[in-house]
């Protein structure tokens, strides 16, 4: 493939396979037409009788030789190549769409064939045509695309995409692509990803195996575990005494006690160090708090965040809680690598993150933590890369009643909220935006926050770029009645006396962001409300909602709703669009191509 390697690269392709699934964009039929197809292109033998040119067009009358009969035909705005190529006597293949015109067939804008009975492959590619053709018919055979592991059905039906029949294209042009063509295009590019995919699957060598018991930890703490968080610091503690180091993913619905099973990693680590980011000072002042409370006393803990004095010398501290700021430090030696929510790191951010990991060619631990379940079909596409926990079971029942309610509920949302506070409980209220915008029909909190203050009493108001949102959220939590906001409550924060929560404009969001804000309520086993208050009259996706309270359920209906490959960026580094592959309905496909890998 040497030679041709510069039009490969151009074409962003490696394998036999990636330049299979380069298929074809259209045919272009040149088959002698035996009967005459009206108002469809027809391929035929004539012989030029007679021309006639005017201003507009140009007419000429042929013998057709395949239908034994003379027919019109005519050439709008032709330019003096016409009349050179259609010469009285010529005897020529042509090609032009057929009508039906005063009593005879015409045929319009007939084109000089230079061969007939063939089928003309025309792609859309970054490279000519004539040179797509040239790659698919040096290197798209049986035995190159067998030797990457491609089933022969599938090769099969790929081959016939890049050299069709008469009677395939026939069948395209009524029909499309058929069920089992469409069948080996999922296939195979879901195939040829996971084999990429699997490439880069390294497996490094551990710093250092950590080997420290949890049993004592546990057995301190104020509360039982469940049983999810129970397995999930087995596997974490059978990863750590591997000569491997650990990549696994932790994903919890909110409120499933995941804080537990990073203290718990830490006591596992200890004496060696850990680290743990967080995307929020006020989720890293929280862990902070549990930290300090739960980990045995000789485990030393250290907070870094922007507002932290850098006198502290790190080396103090068996573990490091912190924001981003960390990066900005000087850090020393590391065995446990802890990040929660990676995907709200930005991407340099994230790099930063991996290389805290690195050390010559032996890699710390690396955890990640999310509250973000990742759909079943995008863990087993990539469980080659990294190892999936999910804690599913929640140590109380989340009774969350959601709905969605529009102007004429608003009455009746203010008398629950009156409710609610006459028992202790909070509400919060969740705008789009800060500001006014013309673009948007909906209040932002500077426009609604008059109403709420004037309504209600301890009424506090906080948004992303609000200096002071640390404090606010605080005092909040301990006497306020009502809390103004935009999604900067969405993570990390521990609100026990919350029952209510009101999202604005809850179409512009998506469903995982729905369901983290919604699981701020409900937190310490209250019964907790959502309401998604709309100006829309109808939405199957937000109805849909509605239904559920599981993250995992949630995941696979925001999978539905958007594109697959927006969840994967942060988690898995970018995102992945497939062309014919589904993520949110060809499970099955993926289920027979991870077989077949093995």
């Amino acid at each position: 493939m040497n030679n041709d390697s510069k039009y490969l690269k151009k074409l962003g392709i490696s394998s036999f396979a990636e330049l299979a699934l380069l298929i074809p964009k259209s045919y272009e039929d040149n088959f002698i037409s035996k009967t005459p197809n009206i108002n469809q292109k027809n391929c035929i033998e004539v012989e030029v009788l007679s021309t006639h040119r005017s201003a507009k067009a140009l007419s000429i009358k042929f013998f057709c030789k395949t239908w034994d009969e003379k027919i019109d035909a005519v050439v709008f705005r032709p330019s003096p190549y016409h009349s050179k190529i259609f010469k009285v006597g010529e005897s020529l293949h042509v090609k032009g769409k057929v009508i039906w015109s005063a009593g005879r067939i015409q045929l319009q804008q007939p084109q000089i064939l230079k061969e007939i009975n063939t089928i003309n492959v025309k792609y859309k590619a970054t490279v000519p045509n004539a040179m797509m053709k040239n790659l698919a018919k040096k290197y798209l055979n049986e035995k190159n695309l067998l030797d990457e592991g491609i089933r022969k059905q599938d090769i099969q039906n790929l081959l016939l995409l890049h050299f069709p029949t008469h009677k395939f294209l026939i069948d395209f042009i009524q029909n499309g692509y058929n069920k089992e063509i469409l069948k080996s295009l999922k296939f195979v590019e879901i195939y040829t990803y996971l084999k990429t995919l699997s490439k880069k699957n390294i497996k490094y060598k551990t710093k250092n195996r950590l080997l420290s018991s949890n049993i004592e930890f546990i057995k301190s703490l104020p509360f039982v575990l469940t049983n999810d968080q129970k397995k999930c610091i087995k596997e974490i503690e059978d990863d750590f005494k591997s000569n491997n180091a650990a990549k696994r993913l932790i994903m919890g619905d909110v409120g499933s006690g995941k804080t537990i099973v990073i203290l718990a990693s830490v006591v596992m680590c200890y004496p060696k160090r850990a680290i743990l980011m967080v995307p929020t000072t006020v989720l890293a002042n929280q862990i902070y708090v549990e930290a300090k409370k739960f980990l045995p006393s000789h485990v030393r803990v250290g907070l870094v965040t922007q507002k932290s004095k850098k006198v502290d010398d790190l080396l103090d501290f068996d573990f490091i809680i912190g924001t981003h700021a960390l990066l900005f430090r000087e850090l020393p030696e590391i065995d446990l690598v802890m990040v929660d929510e990676q995907h709200r790191f930005g991407t340099n951010q994230r790099a930063k993150i991996s290389n805290l990991a690195k050390e010559g060619d032996k890699r710390a631990h690396f955890l990640q933590f999310s509250a973000t379940p990742i759909p079943r079909t995008l863990s087993m596409m990539h469980s080659s890369l990294i190892d999936f926990f999910y804690i599913k079971e929640l140590p109380f029942e989340k009774n969350i009643d959601t709905k969605i309610i529009r102007k004429s509920g608003f009455s009746n949302l203010l008398e629950h909220i009156e409710r609610q506070i006459k028992e202790g409980h909070q509400t919060i209220i969740v705008y789009p935006l800060v500001q006014e915008s013309e673009s948007i029909d909906y209040q932002s909190i500077e426009e609604g926050r008059g109403f709420w203050e004037k309504k209600f009493e301890k009424v506090y108001v906080t948004f992303g770029k609000d200096k002071d949102k640390e404090e606010v959220l605080k005092e909040f939590s301990k006497k306020g009645n009502i809390l103004v906001s935009t999604t900067v409550i969405e993570v990390g924060i521990s609100l026990p006396k919350l029952t209510t929560i009101v999202l604005v404009a809850p179409e512009r969001l998506g469903l995982a962001s729905l369901h983290q804000l919604r699981g701020r309520v409900s937190r310490n086993g209250l019964k907790g409300y959502c309401f998604l208050y709309t100006n829309l009259l109808k939405s199957t996706r937000l109805e849909e909602f509605t239904k559920s309270v599981s993250g995992f359920d949630i995941a696979e209906l925001d999978l539905k709703y958007r594109e697959g490959g927006d969840m994967l960026k942060g988690i898995f580094q970018s995102g992945k669009s497939f062309v014919w592959f589904d993520i949110s309905e060809d499970e099955e496909t993926l289920k027979k191509v991870k077989e077949l890998l093995g």
